[in-house]
């Protein structure tokens, strides 16, 4: 409806929170960041490739951004359960 870039630009600002929830994370140190940094940088490798793959199957920009919105929205709400606990 309001095209790509309106969905890249909602990708961007709903991102915003998976980033400062881990810099909080990963500013605590110890085992917790270790571990959230180490997931952080998988997770990336692993949506590179699946977007790639994506794109290579014929997949449009738009299918790629709501895929990589689903796993910010998964790692927002992840990392907000552990700043409760």
């Amino acid at each position: 409806m309001f095209g790509t870039w309106y969905t890249a630009a909602l990708l961007a600002i709903e991102s915003q929170t998976v980033i400062a929830l881990r810099l909080t994370a990963l500013a605590g140190g110890g085992p917790v960041a270790q571990s959230e940094g180490e997931r952080m940088v998988s997770e990336k490798i692993d949506a590179a490739a699946e977007a790639l793959g994506t794109l290579m199957a014929g997949g449009s920009p738009d299918a790629v951004i709501a895929r990589y919105r689903e796993h910010v929205r998964a790692n927002a709400e992840r990392l907000s359960a552990h700043e409760i606990e």
